[in-house]
């Protein structure tokens, strides 16, 4: 059996991909109304809209039959019924009937899960290479698990389907060992005292689809006419892509969605690794039936993937605000799940750093406004460099940005503050060599394995003339959009969320902030405006030769110490998965941002957020940093 898909060009593509199903004006003559056949277009389509028919009156007529069963057997308990509810309804005429809350909720999600089972699945391709969607197998449960058992709250490995096993020999000419079945943990003693194990038959697809013709491009999005799972029934899809390459061959992998409760990104399987199978991560969102793909990137490495000319400024960069407030602290404090050294190994890139400065001494305790960051006593900005020139040691190919602003209840000035960072104990001496401190945004071959100096204080003027650092000491306050002095950083800070009706309204400005971000494109030298390819430099402007492309600093964050519901862990949790949404399906797509504005490189900016990685969820920075993948157009 066949299932079609529809076919929608693209609007997010650039015209000069070459890609199957990305602003090909000849493929697009393949299509058939609103169906995609591909190469050889017509007939190819006619027979896979009679094989889906026909699927559907098969599935039709089962249901029928099912359906007229349980008429049967709702006829059968009527009078069973009626009798209950005499004698409920005289039950009622002395008591009140107590509320169902919690039945309500359920049923709520119940009408939930059922309405987005009754949509389509949407599958966006958000990587440099063109995918071809080959199979869709559809379970009653999770696949690879067995038989009668819920969906763990993790993936397990996966136990290829006999259909599957199939798929694969087919595609590649030889078959595959068939990975054994699981078996269950052994049963409680019998009265011999003798235990047993009892094999449990693996999982297998009450349906499978195989697709054929259907290449879904770099950068683009397609509307399947695949209906998407039922979470009410724990229904998953298995869908198999195959990645093409010169031999003809290629690679296949698999995605199970939704994979877990609650849906987590999941890491692509590919079947028969070798040195050139990419890895890719998907992200699903049940809401919309949206699937999209991302390139997966090594965490703590993901730099060493992009080119040393990009600037900064073209990046896509995680970042944390009040970086090292992960201690036990006041909840109005405390911004961060898990240590800097944590954040670092997961992607982090930026760091929001607040430091007190004492007038006689070069301490600096690290604070959250005139708060200690732990309630276990003091911390030291020293300690927190020496976390990151350890983390820098081991991963050379990364740099780490690091804002830096005067707090607390310390008496210093901002002048002392300039004079202690540029002495030898911590920008000085030896330690020189690990900070890029000039007054201009670095390329990230100048900044690999260092740390870059944003500075939200004003210098001292014995430090004047050589400047110390990206200038932000004139930051705009409470800002949706506004730029500093210097005109390096065009910053979104919008921080004063008094109630919780206010979260929408900064979703909405963080939303805004990135497709302002994203409109900005990259030239670098020896490369015309425009262009896809480029060649090594060591700066860049924008392309519409306004000069150096400028940071975006775009903050998710926001607080009210007065208001409890509005503390920085219950904002974040509102406001991080609905960005995550917003990256997978309106990111980098022309005209659907709230501004309706153009794409260019399609870049998030430095993307500043509160409890990333609670409870072991990194989705967030796994969409920001799958997003650089499109720089690599550029190489």
């Amino acid at each position: 059996m066949i299932a079609t898909l529809k076919h929608g060009q693209p609007a997010e593509c650039k015209t000069s991909f070459a890609y199957v199903g990305c602003n090909d004006n000849d493929n697009n003559k393949n299509n058939n109304n609103g169906s995609y056949g591909g190469p050889g277009g017509g007939s190819s389509s006619s027979a896979a809209s009679q094989s889906l028919a026909k699927l559907n009156n098969n599935k039709n007529n089962s249901n029928s039959n099912s359906n007229s069963n349980s008429n049967s057997n709702s006829n059968s308990n009527s009078n069973n019924n009626n009798n209950n509810n005499n004698n409920n309804n005289n039950n009622n005429k002395t008591q009140p009937a107590p509320t169902n809350t919690r039945g309500k909720a359920k049923a709520k999600m119940a009408a939930a899960a059922a309405a987005a089972a009754a949509t389509t699945l949407t599958i966006r391709n958000l990587t440099v290479t063109p995918l071809e969607l080959k199979q869709v197998e559809r379970f009653d449960g999770l696949p690879g698990t067995p038989a009668g058992s819920p969906s763990p709250s993790s993936s397990p490995n996966l136990t290829p389907s006999s259909s599957f096993a199939k798929l694969t020999a087919k595609l590649t000419g030889r078959t595959r060992a068939r990975s054994p079945a699981p078996t269950a943990t052994p049963t409680p003693p019998n009265g011999n005292g003798n235990g047993s194990t009892t094999p449990l038959k693996p999982r297998e697809p009450h349906t499978t689809q195989p697709i054929t013709d259907v290449t879904i491009a770099p950068f683009s999005a397609f509307t399947t006419t695949i209906p998407a799972p039922d979470l009410s029934k724990d229904e998953h899809l298995r869908l198999t892509f195959h990645e093409p390459d010169a031999t003809g061959e290629g690679h296949l992998y698999t995605a199970c969605i939704p994979g877990t409760r609650p849906p987590k990104s999941i890491v692509m399987t590919h079947i028969d690794p070798s040195p050139t199978t990419k890895e890719f991560t998907v992200i699903y969102l049940p809401s919309s039936s949206h699937m999209s793909i991302f390139s997966s990137a090594s965490l703590p490495s993901w730099m060493s993937q992009l080119s040393p000319a990009l600037p900064l400024s073209a990046l896509s960069i995680p970042g944390t605000h009040n970086s090292a407030t992960h201690h036990v602290a006041l909840p109005s404090v405390r911004c961060q799940a898990v240590p800097v050294r944590t954040q670092l190994d997961n992607g982090v890139r930026f760091l929001d750093v607040r430091v007190s400065c004492p007038s006689d001494n070069d301490t600096l305790p690290l604070v959250h406004s005139a708060f200690p960051v732990a309630l276990s006593g003091a911390k030291y900005f020293h300690d927190l460099l020496a976390t990151i020139y350890t983390f820098l040691d081991a991963n050379p190919s990364e740099a780490v940005l690091m804002s830096v602003k005067r707090e607390g209840t310390g008496k210093g000035s901002d002048a002392q503050l300039s004079r202690y960072l540029a002495s030898p104990r911590y920008c000085g001496g030896e330690d020189a060599r690990r900070w890029f401190t000039e007054p201009r945004i670095p390329a990230l071959g100048e900044a690999r394995g260092r740390i870059v100096l944003v500075r939200r204080f004003h210098v001292d003027e014995s430090l004047r003339d050589t400047g110390l650092g990206i200038d932000g000491s004139v930051w705009p306050d409470n800002c949706a959009d506004g730029t500093c002095g210097s005109g390096m950083i065009r910053v979104q800070d919008y921080y004063e969320v008094g109630q919780t009706n206010e979260i929408d309204k900064k979703i909405g400005l963080a939303q805004a902030e990135l497709q302002r971000a994203a409109q900005q494109a990259c030239v670098l030298p020896g490369m015309t405006p425009g262009a896809e390819s480029c060649q090594p430099g060591s700066g860049s402007e924008s392309e519409s030769g306004s000069g150096p492309l400028p940071l975006f600093v775009n903050f998710l964050t926001g607080s009210n110490f007065f208001n409890a519901s509005c503390w920085p862990e219950k904002i974040a949790a509102k406001i991080n998965p609905a960005i995550i949404e917003y990256l997978c399906t309106g990111h980098g797509a022309p005209g659907k941002g709230p501004g309706k504005l153009t794409i260019g490189d399609a870049a998030t900016g430095i993307v500043v957020t509160d409890w990333v990685g609670n409870n072991g969820d990194w989705d967030l920075l796994r969409c920001v940093v799958g997003w650089n993948a499109r720089l690599q157009l550029k190489a």
